[in-house]
């Protein structure tokens, strides 16, 4: 099965269920769907194989006092690709993406570095072939990564969300980053492999889970790409607001379905958001009949996504 390829309406369910819940047991969401364990079983495993869905884990960065930065490098057009797949490499990158034409990057860090300046210093490759760089650190999220698919009936989400009690305090230790490496690879891993990386009990893995989850933590997402969705057309806009009106442009736009994430920075421009539309003339729509009306809206620069090198925290396949 190609990314490209369009999935049918129980592979949607499924990928809805498993944004719910990452690691809802084959049982539960057999249950929800109303199919067999099998079914299920077996569609997750086609669509993972194929590398069409993959669900991952990763620590809560702010949780734990992480600064969430978006920076932006221009090279020089022979070296974009090659600075992109580096940066990708790097634990503390979240998400990378290759814009405009193929000479420009965007992507997410998260630091305890306050100092914008150091983080840019020290962490990312240093090459006299990144022509311009810039950071952005992130003020406040009015909407974050949110869901393409939602398909489930609100008993059917019910029955897949876990129960899990608020822990206060959550301090993580040597071992929770070895569960953590491994679960950013494949976020259903078996407790056993959680437990060989760890040197914990299985039984010791699983409450661990339920309280770093509980704790707000640990956090579970469905790798998807958006054409295996039908959508063609992504981009990344940055956004010179009047401050007056930042809050209502930024909540206005967090209502549109086409932003998948949309943040209020620092830096020469104020607001940034990802979005996705169906194709070119789409987004056209999109930027002319939806943003361009937002009152407030001073200017708007564009940068199409050309390639998505890395999505929630690890390096796409």
């Amino acid at each position: 099965m190609a990314i490209t390829s369009a999935l049918d309406a129980m592979d949607h369910a499924l990928v809805h269920a498993l944004q719910i819940d990452g690691r809802a047991s084959f049982r539960t969401l057999a249950g929800a769907l109303d199919v067999s364990e099998h079914t299920v079983a077996r569609r997750y495993r086609k669509l993972r194989a194929h590398g069409v869905l993959r669900v991952v884990g990763l620590l809560n960065g702010p949780r734990f006092g992480r600064t969430s930065w978006s920076v932006r490098l221009v090279c020089t057009p022979e070296a974009a690709g090659q600075v992109a797949e580096a940066i990708a490499r790097r634990d503390d990158t979240v998400w990378v993406r290759l814009l405009s034409g193929g000479t420009e990057i965007a992507c997410g860090v998260q630091s305890a570095d306050q100092d914008g300046d150091a983080l840019l210093l020290k962490k990312l490759p240093r090459t006299p072939r990144i022509v311009t760089m810039s950071a952005h650190a992130t003020l406040h999220l009015f909407a974050g990564w949110r869901s393409r698919v939602a398909v489930l009936t609100d008993e059917q989400v019910e029955r897949i969300r876990p129960a899990l009690p608020y822990e206060k305090e959550v301090s993580l230790s040597a071992q929770d980053h070895a569960l953590v490496r491994v679960l950013a690879q494949d976020g259903r891993a078996r407790y056993g492999e959680l437990a060989a990386a760890t040197g914990w009990s299985p039984t010791t893995v699983r409450r661990r889970l339920g309280e770093l989850r509980s704790g707000d933590a640990l956090r579970f997402d469905v790798e998807i790409p958006s054409q295996a969705l039908g959508y063609h057309a992504e981009a990344w806009l940055w956004m010179k607001v009047e401050p007056s009106a930042l809050a209502s442009v930024g909540r206005a736009m967090a209502a549109h379905p086409e932003a998948d994430v949309v943040a209020a920075t620092t830096g020469p421009t104020n607001l940034m958001a990802g979005v996705t539309c169906r194709d070119t003339q789409d987004l056209y729509r999109y930027l002319t009949e939806r943003v361009a009306p937002l009152h407030g809206v001073r200017e708007l620069e564009t940068a199409p996504v050309i390639r998505t090198l890395k999505r929630v925290g690890t390096l796409l396949p």
